[in-house]
């Protein structure tokens, strides 16, 4: 391995990834390399949240992440969420919140990731802590209220199925 490059090993939406990637790769360039295209990037400055993914299960912004802070560990992109994003592509497309699309994958992958707290929590978050978790998603075409109806719509399904006592079962 020459300096300029780096081995890398990751498991990308489930699937073992071995390669050869140049030193200063960010994790974006590598996941598109890949076949997800569900990333993009706006800004490369780590302030529009399409390039969200999550890694090892959080989600991060992949624009930022160097590959050699990625090697050994899982990736998880849209495409590898799919049946899990249905219902929020849904309740996205109900409430008019899906307009052009660019920034959709970003902005579910942040939702997903802030399901599973909000769900820990038991409690539904405040108009503020949405707010709050929607601004690292820039959307130009809303002015995110279809986003926030419809995130607000989704948590509280969420919620409420994890308080139902059958909910174990249907996991």
């Amino acid at each position: 391995m020459s300096a300029s490059t780096l081995d890398v090993k990751v498991t990308l939406n489930g699937r073992k990834v071995a390669a050869r990637v140049p030193a200063d790769q960010p994790l974006y360039d590598f996941v598109r390399a890949h076949g997800c295209k569900s990333v993009k990037c706006a800004c490369e400055t780590t302030n529009c949240g399409l390039c969200t993914v999550w890694l090892d299960g959080r989600a991060v912004l992949s624009c930022a992440v160097p590959m050699a802070r990625a090697d050994g560990h899982a990736i998880t992109t849209l495409e590898g969420l799919r049946e899990q994003s249905a219902d929020f592509a849904r309740c996205m497309a109900e409430e008019g919140a899906e307009q052009c699309g660019f920034c959709s994958p970003g902005l579910i992958m942040n939702v997903l990731a802030y399901e599973r707290e909000v769900v820990a929590s038991g409690a539904m978050p405040s108009d503020e802590e949405l707010d709050r978790r929607l601004s690292g998603n820039l959307c130009r075409c809303s002015g995110y209220m279809g986003q926030r109806r419809a995130l607000k719509r989704y948590l509280a399904a969420r919620l409420e199925a994890a308080a139902r006592p059958d909910a174990a079962k249907e996991a």
